[in-house]
């Protein structure tokens, strides 16, 4: 049974969660994008704790700044190095006498995770990303690729001090174009229960939400504008993952182009990798069973050089 619990954090966070499975059991945690919510995961939690599918304890959060969670107004909270110490502490609290057996992350929440597992990979056995680009891809791709440059302008709307104004108003109308198809219409796997349920969260706030682009030096430039990336470096150190990764990409994402995939083994010796046709960047909502049947083959896997390699 999926249960809700508030974890307070040594240092005075709280983060919501959505929580599965017997305390003690070796722990999947699950981490949301934007606009999203814990909830995106539940259909995982009910999965994977159950005991014919390994009895784990799972753990859904939503992040600093969404849902019930802590959210400070003032937008320099959102720097990375405090939301790594949220998961961090999150970690500690869910998986104290081992590591977790999986970190699985999509969109921010896979941003967030690629961070956690540079800077402590001791704790975690796993990674599996969902659309979410790695910092040192994004930051080529922004400087050198017109079609993430344009891919990407969304950003700098987000940016904006009225964003989550102008995100609420007409019944969350613009917040929901975030998940339009092409042609501009909801998709089908957006029920209006899904919607209900979406409205309700984001009805808690998305200032949070939306100062996680406010903070982040990733974003393309506005035209005429100094181009800051040009500047912008990224130490080594905190981009390399030396955990056994698995990234799961939709191919179809407009906002991710496939570009950021190329060179990423670079920064992930241990890497594998499976491109999803005919899925958009919702991969959790548009491909649940593919995402499951994924990550139930990945925890169970024994790593070998030939598999790697291969």
């Amino acid at each position: 049974m999926i249960q809700t619990c508030d974890h307070v954090l040594p240092h005075g966070i709280t983060l919501r969660c959505r929580t599965a499975g017997t305390p003690g059991r070796p722990v999947l945690m699950f981490l949301h994008g934007f606009p999203e919510g814990a909830f995106i995961w539940d259909e995982m939690l009910a999965h994977f704790s159950a005991p014919e599918n390994g009895g784990f304890r799972c753990v859904a959060p939503n992040l600093r700044g969404f849902g019930g969670s802590s959210s400070p107004s003032e937008v320099t909270a959102y720097h990375a190095k405090h939301l790594v110490q949220d998961i961090r502490a999150l970690i500690a609290l869910e998986s104290p006498q081992a590591p977790l057996a999986c970190l699985v992350a999509h969109d921010w929440g896979g941003a967030l995770a690629w961070s956690v597992a540079s800077q402590h990979p001791d704790c975690m056995q796993r990674l599996m990303i969902l659309n979410a680009p790695h910092a040192g891809a994004l930051l080529r791709e922004l400087r050198d690729n017109p079609a993430q440059q344009q891919a990407s302008a969304y950003m700098r709307f987000l940016r904006r001090a009225d964003a989550p104004t102008l995100l609420a108003e007409d019944d969350f109308r613009r917040t929901f174009h975030f998940f339009a198809q092409p042609d501009g219409h909801l998709p089908a796997w957006l029920t209006p229960a899904l919607q209900a349920q979406y409205r309700q969260h984001w009805a808690l706030g998305l200032q949070g939400a939306c100062h996680y682009y406010g903070i982040s030096p990733l974003y393309p430039p506005a035209p005429g504008a100094p181009d800051h990336l040009q500047s912008l470096q990224l130490p080594e150190a905190m981009l390399r993952v030396d955990v056994p990764t698995l990234v799961l990409w939709g191919m179809s994402d407009p906002a991710l182009q496939p570009g950021l995939l190329d060179g990423l083994q670079d920064w992930v010796p241990q890497l594998q990798v499976q491109h999803l046709r005919n899925t958009s960047h919702w991969v959790v909502h548009e491909r649940p069973a593919r995402v499951i049947d994924e990550l139930e083959h990945f925890v169970q896997q024994q790593f070998s050089p030939d598999y790697i390699a291969g």
